[in-house]
């Protein structure tokens, strides 16, 4: 049977979806399509290579083996595009970033404007997801994330330090004391984070010095935790890029290094000498570099 990359990446995207619906969301297109296409495959190999059980799509021997050799050739593929896209040198074509939303709704927006006023012709997509994106399978193209420990395969430049504070409202603060220690709340609220964001440093540190009974919410979303605390819920720990946006919030508290976070402008090698991605990165370091100030709240 004569079968083509577009047949793999359907296989692929069934076998980690492990449904049709997820593949057809991957591969943006109908269920309907999804299916059709997978029983053209099976009938061209003349082998099954799904069990249909009630956990989902999973993959026979014939198609473990398939597999494997369908990734290999999905590596060699993303090698050859990398390859090429860091030989283009023309300032046209499209660069996808991906950042966390905070970031792009409180501190980017201003370099993705700068940027598609001086390159016009650089069409600019944005990824908004909280985990990291595989640069290497150009998931995206550039990746603007706070983090301690970039992955290894990827390189870029650190663009400075993201420092929090506790903030609340000025309404909510003339009711009540001044906050001397986190562990003595006197009469203050805090909204905190819950399990999904318990890996965040900013959570862990509240959790650590506050009476659980202080707590009057807690939430999955810093964006969400700071509209808590403007409107008057409790005081919240947020970066002071966010916080110092919002005039109705106040600063009760600065945190020290045990809570900040490098902020990094991360690549795949293969695309470093594109000469979009160099234009839009560029434009990037020498735009945060002049508001360092806001990043470490200074």
């Amino acid at each position: 049977m004569n079968f083509d990359w577009d047949d793999l990446r359907l296989f692929l995207a069934i076998a980690r979806a492990g449904s049709l619906a997820g593949a057809s969301r991957t591969l943006g297109v109908n269920h309907s399509t999804v299916f059709r296409r997978l029983k053209a495959l099976e009938a061209g190999l003349e082998v099954r290579l799904f069990d249909r059980l009630p956990q989902g799509y999973v993959p026979t021997a014939a198609g473990e083996m398939l597999r494997k050799h369908a990734e290999r050739v999905e590596e060699e593929t993303q090698a050859i595009e990398r390859e090429l896209g860091g030989r283009d040198v023309r300032l046209s074509g499209r660069v996808v970033v991906t950042t966390t939303d905070t970031l792009a709704n409180a501190f980017l927006a201003p370099v993705f404007q700068g940027f598609v006023e001086r390159y016009p012709g650089i069409e600019l997509e944005l990824l908004i997801v909280s985990a990291f994106l595989d640069l290497a399978r150009r998931e995206a193209d550039v990746a603007i994330r706070p983090t301690q420990a970039p992955p290894e395969n990827l390189i870029g430049r650190r663009l400075g330090t993201i420092r929090w504070g506790v903030y609340g409202a000025r309404d909510y603060l003339r009711e009540r004391p001044a906050l001397e220690d986190p562990a003595c709340p006197e009469g203050h609220r805090f909204v905190g984070g819950n399990e999904m964001i318990r890996h965040l440093a900013s959570s862990r540190w509240l959790d650590e010095r506050v009476p659980p009974e202080a707590f009057a919410l807690r939430t999955n979303s810093v964006v969400a935790a700071l509209g808590a605390a403007r409107a008057g819920v409790g005081l919240a720990v947020v970066p002071h890029y966010m916080a110092r946006q919002e005039s109705e919030l106040e600063c009760v508290l600065a945190i020290g290094p045990e809570v900040a976070t490098d902020l990094w402008l991360l690549v795949h090698p293969d695309l470093r000498h594109s000469a979009r991605i160099r234009a839009f990165m560029a434009l990037a370091v020498e735009a945060v570099k002049q508001r360092q100030a806001e990043l470490e709240g200074r």
